[in-house]
């Protein structure tokens, strides 16, 4: 489809793929990203983790917000609804062309895909570690 991107999100920084993924969204294209439970996050790990943490015990009582989401796919979208205009009608139908898998679909498993990251070496940590580790 012309219409339509699909990322693979294997060893992709965070913040990079989000900016992209915003941009094509607010374009107008449909974009899918896949394997997103290993997209990464540079710098110290127990830095990221308490940080996320902080953001997690933020969550006030049980009945009321903000909630801090626990899953990689819905970490990533979280990260990528921040750089688009959500409020706005705009924004609010880029959301909704924005799919996550955190593996690969049957239905994506022979289609192309966009590789938007190689193999990184220094202080990161995988959405899938960050989400085992503050649960």
């Amino acid at each position: 489809m012309e219409n339509q991107v699909i990322i693979d999100g294997k060893h992709a920084i965070m913040g990079r793929l989000a900016s992209y993924v915003a941009k094509q969204s607010l374009l107008g294209k449909k974009v899918i990203i896949l394997n997103s439970d290993e997209v990464i996050i540079m710098g110290n790990k127990k830095d990221i983790v308490k940080r996320y943490l902080i953001k997690v015990s933020r969550g006030g009582s049980s009945l009321k917000g903000p909630k801090m989401e626990r899953n990689p796919e819905r970490i990533l979208k979280r990260a990528i609804r921040g750089m688009v205009s959500h409020k706005e009608g705009r924004g609010r139908e880029a959301m909704k062309r924005i799919i996550c898998y955190n593996t690969i679909p049957k239905e994506y498993e022979n289609s192309k895909k966009v590789t938007s990251g190689k193999e990184k070496s220094g202080k990161f940590i995988t959405l899938k570690e960050l989400v085992s580790l503050i649960k």
